[in-house]
């Protein structure tokens, strides 16, 4: 059956979504003081002490933080956006750069005099503790992560206050990092201006392709064993930002998401029911988009067979939207929407 032949889509997915799980590989040692701490805002008067629950626990930071650890795949760009150059973050090697980092997350760097990268950590078997706590960081910020209780238990037993996601790993919006680490920041006023350009942005980037106001997308791919399809629920935030632009999860979607989880099954035998105004999908090269274009059961769904889809295979798009922040954004509204407002128009990925 042809459909194999699309296990490299699969496979990206299944990766992606890895990564964006805090799954990389290799290993970063800490130093014992690591990176000077980098500073280029004021925090708020009587922005302290301030208590920010979450859902893991309760947390109280008494005063300004100096040195802070950034954990979650995109976890650093939310300190960096507000002016505070994190001394630790997630090493990144799905769509990362030599540094282990993302290109927006540098560019930002690179407008500070004196910023030196963060020292990186892989995640791949949890969250390293005992190098987070060599490292002396005076809070944690994991709004984007997927850290266990236990993990945060240990963390704040060795006396680092830890803000953890609002409700599930995961699942928290670039709206809600961004303000939880503004407040553990002391800096909710940059905060809401940081959320208003960005928001800016993207309503910019709706008007500029009105085509897309309220029609319905699916954004879904083969999974690795080709029997099902994996499909995002609205709670991931790739649907949660389309849903920004002005566009519509399709009846499907908003049938099986539940709560927390990002992703749901579908079989195989029932793509049809895939279909939307737009569909949209993940492929490992141009060759891949062509097997998927041919392949029997992606024809089922009415969007692809009227070139109504579009399957990215730059991995930097891919992310951009996917682990959205603040620095990623402008990149993300940039090269990715433009090609799905050409898949509603019917212009999509069919070679």
């Amino acid at each position: 059956m042809k459909l194999n032949l699309a296990a490299p889509a699969a496979a990206a997915a299944t990766l992606l979504v890895a990564a964006l799980a805090g799954c990389s590989t290799g290993s970063t040692s800490a130093t014992d003081a690591g990176a000077e701490p980098t500073t280029t805002t004021s925090v708020d008067a009587d922005a302290f002490p301030v208590t920010i629950e979450h859902a893991l626990g309760e947390t109280t930071i008494e005063s300004e933080p100096t040195r802070v650890f950034a954990l979650g795949y995109a976890e650093g760009d939310y300190p960096l956006s507000l002016g505070v150059v994190p001394v630790g973050a997630d090493k990144i090697e799905y769509a990362g750069n030599e540094n282990f980092s993302s290109d927006w997350f540098d560019e930002a760097l690179a407008e500070i005099d004196g910023a030196e990268q963060p020292e990186r950590f892989s995640t791949a078997d949890g969250v390293p503790v005992d190098e987070i706590v060599k490292l002396q960081p005076d809070l944690v910020t994991a709004t984007q992560s997927g850290i266990t209780q236990e993990e945060y238990d240990k963390l704040t037993e060795a006396g680092i206050p830890v803000v953890a996601y609002p409700n599930a790993p995961y699942n928290t919006t670039w709206q809600e990092s961004l303000e939880m680490v503004g407040q553990a920041l002391g800096r909710s006023a940059l905060a809401e201006e940081v959320k208003a350009e960005t928001e800016q942005a993207i309503a910019d980037t709706a008007a500029e392709y009105p085509q897309l106001e309220g029609k319905t997308f699916t954004f879904a791919g083969p999974n690795a064993d080709p029997s099902s399809f994996y499909v995002y629920t609205s709670m991931d935030n790739r649907p949660r930002l389309l849903v920004e632009l002005g566009m519509e999860n399709s009846p499907l979607v908003e049938e099986r998401s539940e709560p927390g989880q990002f992703l749901f099954n579908v079989s195989a035998e029932r793509t049809e029911q895939l279909d939307a105004d737009v569909f949209l999908t993940y492929a490992t090269s141009e060759d891949n988009v062509e097997e998927l274009a041919d392949d029997p059961l992606f024809q089922q769904i009415p969007a692809v067979a009227d070139n109504r889809w579009y399957a990215t295979v730059d991995v930097t798009e891919a992310v951009g939207f996917s682990a959205p922040s603040p620095l990623s954004l402008p990149t993300a509204l940039e090269r990715y929407i433009p090609k799905v407002a050409a898949a509603v128009d019917g212009d999509g990925s069919t070679p």
